[in-house]
C-alpha cells in the first residue's frame, strides 16, 4: 500500500465509529474520518459471526486487495475502518471494488460542507444562528402549551 498504513489503535477505531462518516452495503460498512497526517490509515474489523478463521482471513484479504487496487483514487489524510458483515462470504474482489468506486468514494467526497469542513455522520452542520432560532421556536411553543 503506497499511501496507507495499518490502523491498529483501538482508540482510533472507536473515534471512527463514533464521529466519522459511514457508508454501508449488505456485506461491508466503511467508516472514515480525516486524520491530519497526510497519509491514510486502514483498519479491518471482522467478527466471529463471519465464520471460522479461514473465512475471516479471506474477508480481510479481499478487502485489502480491493483497497490496494483503488488506493490512488482515495483522498489522502483519512482513517478508514472497514467493518465486515456476514454477506461478504462468497464475494469476489471486483464486487468490493465496485462498492469502493461507486459508493464509498462518493460518500467521502460529499461529506464536506461548503466551507470544506468535514461533517461527520453524514449530516449537515448547522450554523449557530440556526441553532438559536430552533431553540427560540421550541421555547415559544412550550410557553403556548403551558
Amino acid at each position: 500500500m503506497l499511501f496507507s498504513f495499518a490502523l491498529k489503535d483501538n482508540k482510533v477505531f472507536n473515534r471512527c465509529f463514533r464521529s466519522g462518516g459511514f457508508c454501508a452495503a449488505p456485506f461491508l460498512t466503511a467508516y472514515y474520518l480525516p486524520n491530519d497526517l497526510g497519509q491514510n490509515r486502514v483498519g479491518i474489523s471482522v467478527s466471529k459471526k463471519i465464520g471460522n478463521a479461514v473465512c475471516r482471513n479471506r474477508a480481510k484479504r479481499i478487502i485489502r486487495a480491493a483497497y490496494r487496487l483503488n488506493e490512488d483514487k482515495f483522498p489522502i489524510g483519512f482513517d478508514l475502518v472497514f467493518a465486515v458483515r456476514p454477506g461478504i462470504n462468497g464475494l469476489k474482489t471486483q464486487e468490493i471494488e465496485e462498492f469502493f468506486t461507486h459508493r464509498l468514494l462518493r460518500h467521502i467526497s460529499g461529506s464536506f460542507d461548503e466551507n470544506g469542513v468535514f461533517v461527520g455522520r453524514n449530516r449537515k452542520r448547522r450554523s449557530p444562528e440556526t441553532k438559536r432560532e430552533n431553540a427560540e421556536d421550541n421555547n415559544v411553543s412550550d410557553k403556548k402549551d403551558g
